[in-house]
Formats: C-alpha cells, sequence, structure tokens
C-alpha cells in the first residue's frame, strides 16, 4: 500500500474534546449505579465466523486513513476485506466514553448481544469493561502478529496484565506543549508551569482522567500505584494555582487554539495535537518532563456475545502487520503500538513519509521511552468521590 501522511485537520482526540467528551457524567454512565458482573462461562456465544463472514466494528470519528480524494473510502480497512472476503461494517458512533458505556451497558449487564463485534475505547474505561466481565478473552494463536509485534511499553496495563482482553489500536502521551519562541526558554519539569513568567498563561486538561497522572508524576509519584494521599496533593496544588492567577483555565482540546494565539504558553497537551500544530507553527514544542508522562491508549476488545470473535480477531491480527501499521501511523499521527512500523515508514520514498520514522511523538526514542509510564487507573469505588472533588476544582 502507499505511504501517504495524512492531512486531516483533526485528531481524534480534537473531536472528542470538540464534542465535550472527558468530563464524567452522572447516573449509570458516571458509575451512579451499580453494574452487573458477568461470569467467564456467559461471556460467549457460538462464533459465526466460519459461516458468516463479517463484523461489525464500532470506532471514534477520523480514527482510521481515508483517501484524500474519497473520505469514504477506507484504505487499510479496504484492503482486508479483499485479503479475508470478510465485510466489516465501520461505524463511527463513539465520541465519548462515558456515553457508549451508557449506551451498551445495558445489553451487557443483561447478558445480551451489543450488535457490535469489536469497539474502540480509551483505556481508563477498558478497565471498567474489564472489571465487569463485560469483554472476551481474545485467542492468541488467532493473533501471530500482536504476540510478535505489540510494543513492550503496553503490553501488560495493571487493569488487563497480559493484555488478554485489550488490544491497543493506537496510543498517545500526555505532556507539556509550549512556545518555545515566545517563552524563551526550554520547559523541562512539570514545575516549570509553576513560573511567575507563566502566571495567567497556563491551562491544564479538565477531564479527571486526563489530567492527574502527569501532575502526580511532577510530585515524584509512581502513577503505577498512586493512593488517595497522592490525589488529595494534588488537588490542593492545583487549588492554590487556580487562587492565585497561575491557571488561565481548564480546556478540552481548545488549548490548541490558546496556544497558537499565543493567549497560552504553556498547557497540558497530547503528542498527537503537537505534531498537527507543529506543521504551522515549528516554535511549538511537545516536552515528555524528566519526571515523565502518562503513556495511554485507546484499546480494541470484543464485547460479550459477539457473534463474530475470529473475525475480529483476525481484523485486530492484520493491523498489527508492520505495513499496516506503518500505513496507519501516517495518517493518524499518534505513538504507534507496532514499533517495526517504524522501518517500514522510513524506508518510504516520499521526503515526508519516511520523516514520520523519526519523529519520536510517533515512535519515541529509547531516551524517551524511559519516561513514559501507563497509569493505574481509578477504580469504580474511587471515581465518584475523586470526580467530585475535581470537578469542584474545574467548575463543571
Amino acid at each position: 500500500m502507499p505511504l501517504t501522511p495524512r492531512t486531516s485537520p483533526l485528531s481524534r482526540r480534537t473531536l472528542l474534546r470538540a464534542l465535550g467528551g472527558g468530563a464524567v457524567l452522572g447516573g449509570l454512565a458516571g458509575c451512579g449505579v451499580p453494574a452487573a458482573y458477568v461470569d467467564a462461562g456467559d461471556r460467549a456465544v457460538t462464533d459465526r465466523s466460519a459461516e458468516d463472514k463479517r463484523l461489525t466494528w464500532a470506532n471514534w470519528p477520523l480514527y482510521i486513513d481515508t483517501d484524500d480524494d474519497d473520505s469514504t473510502k477506507r484504505p487499510t480497512l479496504d484492503a482486508f476485506e479483499k485479503k479475508t472476503g470478510i465485510s466489516v461494517d465501520y461505524v463511527e458512533e463513539i465520541n465519548d466514553n462515558d456515553e457508549f458505556f451508557g449506551k451498551i451497558s445495558p445489553a451487557l449487564m443483561n447478558h445480551q448481544q451489543t450488535g457490535r463485534d469489536l469497539i474502540v475505547i480509551s483505556d481508563w474505561m477498558c478497565a471498567r469493561f474489564v472489571r465487569l466481565g463485560w469483554v472476551q478473552e481474545m485467542d492468541r494463536a488467532n493473533q501471530p502478529n500482536v504476540t510478535k509485534y505489540l510494543d513492550p511499553l503496553l503490553r501488560s496495563p495493571a487493569f488487563d496484565p497480559g493484555r488478554k482482553y485489550t488490544v491497543p489500536w493506537q496510543s498517545g502521551i500526555t505532556g507539556i506543549a509550549y512556545n518555545h519562541k515566545k517563552l524563551g526558554r526550554e520547559i523541562r519539569h512539570v514545575k516549570d508551569l509553576w513560573a511567575s513568567d507563566l502566571k495567567g498563561r497556563v491551562t491544564l486538561l479538565s477531564g479527571l482522567d486526563e489530567a492527574f497522572a502527569l501532575l502526580m508524576q511532577g510530585n515524584g509519584v509512581d502513577i503505577t500505584k498512586w493512593t488517595a494521599a497522592d490525589f488529595d496533593e494534588v488537588c490542593d496544588q492545583v487549588e492554590k494555582y487556580v487562587r492565585n492567577g497561575q491557571i488561565r483555565r481548564f480546556t478540552g482540546n481548545d488549548y490548541t487554539k490558546d496556544l497558537v494565539t499565543g493567549d497560552v504558553l504553556a498547557c497540558q497537551a497530547y503528542s498527537g495535537d503537537v505534531i498537527q500544530l507543529q506543521a504551522d507553527n515549528p516554535d511549538i514544542r511537545f516536552v515528555v518532563p524528566e519526571e515523565g508522562a502518562e503513556l495511554w491508549s485507546d484499546s480494541l476488545m470484543i464485547p460479550d456475545r459477539a457473534l463474530h470473535k475470529a473475525n475480529a480477531e483476525r481484523l485486530i491480527d492484520y493491523y498489527y502487520a508492520p505495513e499496516v501499521a506503518a500505513e496507519l501511523a501516517a495518517w493518524v499521527n499518534y505513538v504507534c503500538p507496532v514499533p517495526a512500523a517504524r522501518s517500514v515508514l522510513a524506508a518510504s520514498k516520499d521526503e515526508d513519509t519516511a520523516a514520520l520514522a523519526e519523529n519520536p511523538l510517533i515512535f519515541p526514542d529509547s531516551e524517551m521511552r524511559k519516561r513514559l509510564v501507563i497509569a493505574r487507573d481509578i477504580t469504580s469505588k474511587e471515581r465518584v468521590g475523586y470526580a467530585k472533588r475535581w470537578n469542584a476544582i474545574v467548575g463543571l
């Protein structure tokens, strides 16, 4: 397949923020109502994959490669269908993790089919599904590419040791973006956000799950095993900087506008967004602080009672072939979960495409990788209290 960098002005997370994602919702979607655990024996039905060569895949908008001349065509997915004979009903229906949880949770807790064979949600929400027993364990015998090529950094998060139930679709880094020219110096640490020359020119992400880990890392916390005391310390600090005017505001993905205009000089940011901003303004930089930064993923899962499990497993494995992962990475521009795709991009005759192989925000170098950590998730029991305090600070 030809490798061409994507030209879309919107990333998946940009759209998510524009649509209001990230806030913890009330009611069932926000964990206000208990959900029913499903035993392993009740999660599967007779798989129809052999005689029914199709599957339904729910994903986020703008999260797969499309043809530059015809956005209805998805080159990698079209190639999978041609290669395997499996027809894929690709539905861009996920705009918010909590909203989608509320949409399919009634079926899952009642041991019913969701109508979907494959879904993609953020790892902190994946953790909830795994705990509830709402997803099926994948058969790695059907996924040799996943076994061989999945990035070691992503292989064993706390919520899913060994990645039995989830496989990363794309990953990213929550770090710090800043305008080097306007600021006139480098940022190396989380604490640099609190410097006096940045008063009123700093923004933080509004979503609890997006914001807390990086701030804890700034305090030297091991975010794989953070505690309630660590969370309270971060909240105390943020409250202080809200009161004294250091923090301009809390944002969704609209931090990108503030950064471009110069209203904000430094902010919490996603690596994928900064790649896009740098195309127009090379003075905007992204830093993984010396204390570390959070590595996150949006992951593929097969929900309970899916009718085409083997077909879904086959599609997942297809996207872990390095040449396919490279084609996707050239369009999506997030951290690629298949490091072997780097050499495929590097071999491209197109200079812009080959340059992507050297971008540490797509393929983190060895020094950066040492500072990337997957945070332990917030449990259902913790979430209500933590969300209440965080949202009071943010003003949600």
